[in-house]
This record gives structure tokens, sequence and C-alpha cells, in this order.
């Protein structure tokens, strides 16, 4: 026995030293350290070290995720409301994950509260399902919006983070995400500031609530963490008017890339000017679900293809062209060639009878001379009026054709009827609200006619509402608003 279990002992030995020699060495290799610091108020950088190597991104990848929510709800193509069906891929992500089942229902709120605290792997996919159909088409989207945003060299290939082959960023490209995520959704933004939040199904914490406790000032904003990735973080702080950004990738513990996290805040408020003009990174515009799916066309195997409805904003309502003019003459009307057939039979019928008066004088005029001719000097400069229609002449009646009455046709609504509305900002004084009521009414009245203008006083200011509309139609109304950069959002029955 003592011989069997020597040669044992030593291969386990060999493995060991191969352990410690190959894969050790390839995982610190695996993830490098990328460091960038800004001053968010105006863009400029104030620290930068490969800024620009492209490094696998981990849950950094989240806030894109997030950002394309914020903006699919303020387009109106889904609400936080919304319940959103888990799917058995989304169920099946690998830790950090909320513990969703399939086929379960779940608010988008709470799968957004999810993703942005607890860093869910699950509720990040099933957000990408809910938006795209699927998490490969959501990746795309991502792109999309990701080159909008000026993030040159980042890839996506997921809605998570998990390390897949060509999904990359880089430090630079996830700081200018991260200044995105501040300022064009300011409302969101204190998701990724809460230590703990409630998801629903349970109370998550935040994955770095040991730099929000320790750090003066620092209110978010993701962590991130693969095997190939290292530790990462961007971490955002305000204080007085100065806010910085900082951003690490391939940390190599929480603790000290927390540190380095720090120093490097601490550096950046060191540099920033105290006193700065605000320049906010433009808005992008929404980059809509591909129309990759043609309603009514059939599939390769002969079967009726699936129709699926994209919900995308209007960008341009084109005036549609006159109808042109006829260029061949229209038929006579049918009733009218039988009307006059009708009258020629009827004047055949009634000469052949018997001789009439008119018959009589037409003979007498055939039997006498032709007349002289009247010289021109003395013809009458006037037309004879002439004679009346003999009495006996019987001439065809048609009946005139009645025109059909218009039909009037009715939609009747299914969805509570005109108990909908829509909200078109709040603002400090009743004036500005009515206001904007009176400008947004004018410049939408295809979709606003014949709603009923009201302000609601509210603590923090006053709501702009139009009230007295179908679903259908503060759906559209918000979607053509949104399309002109108008925030908007519906507000149902109850509200």
């Amino acid at each position: 026995m003592v011989r069997r279990r020597q040669p044992a002992r030593i291969g386990l030995y060999i493995l060991a030293c191969i352990w410690m020699i190959l894969v050790v060495p390839l995982s610190a290799v695996a993830a490098p350290y990328a460091a960038y610091v800004v001053d968010a108020r105006t863009g400029e950088v104030l620290h930068s070290r490969n800024a620009d190597t492209r490094l696998h991104p981990a849950s950094l990848t989240k806030m894109m995720t997030l950002y394309i929510t914020f903006q699919a709800v303020e387009a109106g193509e889904i609400s936080m409301d919304t319940m959103v069906r888990i799917s058995q891929h989304a169920a099946s992500e690998p830790p950090s994950k909320l513990g969703l089942k399939a086929g379960q229902k779940i608010k988008l709120r709470y799968l957004v509260r999810a993703a942005a605290v607890k860093s869910a792997n699950d509720a990040a996919t099933a957000i990408g399902e809910a938006l795209a159909g699927s998490e490969a088409a959501f990746a795309r989207r991502m792109n999309r919006t990701a080159k909008a945003l000026g993030m040159t060299r980042t890839t996506f290939k997921n809605a998570h983070g998990l390390t897949e082959s060509g999904h990359m960023s880089t430090a630079r490209d996830m700081t200018i995400l991260g200044r995105h995520v501040i300022y064009d959704y300011p409302q969101y933004y204190n998701l990724f500031s809460r230590k703990t939040a409630d998801a629903g199904v349970r109370t998550v914490t935040h994955t770095n609530s040991r730099l929000l406790s320790a750090y003066r000032g620092a209110d978010g904003i993701k962590t991130g963490y693969t095997r190939a990735a290292g530790f990462n973080l961007v971490a955002s702080a305000e204080r007085g008017n100065e806010r910085v950004i900082a951003t690490v990738f391939g940390g190599r513990s929480t603790a000290s890339r927390n540190a380095k996290v720090a120093e490097l805040l601490d550096l950046g408020f060191r540099r920033a000017p105290s006193r700065a003009p605000l320049r906010k990174p433009k808005k992008p515009g929404v980059q809509h679900n591909e129309p990759i799916v043609v309603a009514g066309r059939s599939t390769s195997d002969g079967k009726a293809g699936k129709t699926i409805r994209i919900m995308t904003a209007v960008k341009r309502s084109l005036r549609p062209l006159s109808r042109p003019a006829p260029t061949v003459a229209p038929e006579p009307a049918p009733v009218v060639v039988a009307m006059k057939d009708d009258i020629l039979q009827a004047l055949t019928e009634a000469n052949a009878s018997k001789p009439t008066a008119v018959q009589t004088a037409l003979a007498a005029a055939a039997a006498s001379p032709p007349p002289a001719a009247i010289p021109a000097s003395i013809a009458p400069r006037t037309s004879l009026k002439p004679a009346a229609r003999p009495k006996d002449v019987v001439l065809a009646s048609v009946a005139p054709q009645r025109r059909p009455e218009p039909e009037v046709v009715t939609r009747v609504s299914t969805s509570g009827g005109r108990h909908w509305g829509i909200n078109v900002g709040r603002y400090p004084s009743r004036y500005k609200a009515e206001r904007v009521l009176l400008t947004t009414a004018l410049n939408e009245m295809s979709t606003l006619d014949g709603t009923l203008r009201k302000v609601v006083r509210r603590t923090s200011g006053f709501d702009a509402n139009f009230m007295g509309m179908s679903r259908e139609t503060a759906d559209l109304a918000c979607r053509r608003l949104a399309a002109r950069k108008v925030t908007c959002f519906m507000i149902g029955p109850a509200s």
C-alpha cells in the first residue's frame, strides 16, 4: 500500500508545480492595469494610464445595459412597471444573480435595481431580452449606442459583462459612459449610490458599499470583477461644485482597488479647478432595435413568418402628395347614357302612334317653297324664342340616384376609455407649466387635439398634464413627443 500511494503523491506535487509555474502567471498577465481620471463638469483629462488599452470590462458592462433601459423608458418603448417574463437563458446565468426562475414575471424596476446595486447577471440578461427580444440583438443595440456616445474602442457581446471573446472596452470609454449616465439621466443616478435596494423578490446590498461609506462625496458608479478582468471600478465623487470620475481596470483585490480609486479621486480634486463651467456631454438619440422581421413573409421551411411589432419613434412625417389629375377623359356615367336612350325611344314610340302637331308642322314645312334669303341688313340681331314643347310628347323620367348616407365607423376602445393622459414635465411655476402645455399642444395638434390641459400642483413644482385620452392615443403622443426631444410619460386611470 505504501508503494502504491507514493507515485500518486508525486503526481499531485507535479500538477501543483505546473499550476504555480504556468496558470498563476497567466492569470496575472490577463488583468493588466489601466486608469483614467476626468473632471466630470468639463470632461478634462486629469490623469491617464493605459486608458486606450482594450481590456475586459466585466460588470462595468451593466452601465450600458442600464443606460439603454433609461433611454427606452424615456422614449416610451417600455415602462418601469412593465412585467418582464424571465427566460430559461436568463435564469441560468451564473452569479452574481438575483435567483430568478424561468417563467417568473417581475417588474422592470426591480430588475434595474438588482443590476445597478447587486450587479445581478440574470437581471441584466432579462432586461436585454425584454428590450430587444434576445441578448444577441441587445448586444448589437449596445454597440450602436456605444458608437453614438463616442466609445470608439468598445465591443459588447452580452448584457452582463461575463468574459466572452471580443467583449472588450477601455478605461477611457467606460469613463465616457459613466459621465453620460450622470448627466443624461440624473433622475436615475441615485440608484448607483443606494447601499441597499428592494429588488422585488428580496433586498439586495451594494457591491461596493465600503467605498461609498469611507470616501467623502462618493456617490457611485459601478464595480466589476472576473478572473480575466481583475477588480474594476468606475467611481464618482462630488465635493461642493466639483465632481471627479475615476476609472480603474485590473485591480488585484477589492481593498487594493478601492485604495487606488480613492488615491485617484484625491488626485482629481487637487488638479481640478474649484470653478469651471458645466459642459454636459451631448445626449445621443435612441438607437432603436433593428427591424429584422418582415410581417407576412414566409420562412424557408414554408411556415408563416412571425409578425413582430417594432416600436420606434417617428423621426419625420412627410405630407402626402396630391392625387394626379386624370389624363384620359372619363366615360359618361351609365345613368346619363341610359336616360338619353330612354328619351329617344319614347320619342320614337310617340311619333309612330299618331300624327302629332310636330309631324304636321314638319310636313307643311316640307311642302312649302323655301323662303327667300333675308338680307343681312334686316336680319334680326337676336335669336327668337323657341316654340314650347308639344304637350303630347312623352319623355322618359329617370329617378334621381340617391347618394348612400355616409357610414360612421366607431372603434370601441378596449383600454379604459378616455381616462388616460400624459405628463410633459414638472415646472417651478404654474405660468411656466401652462406655457409648456400651450406650446406642446400647438406643436402636436394631431394627437393632442381635444385633450384637457391640466396643471397639477405638487410639493416640488407644477405638473403639466394632458388628460382625457385613450391609452393608444397617449402612447402615440408620448412616442411622437419623444421624437421631438420632449420628456413625456403616460398617466394611467388610477394615477
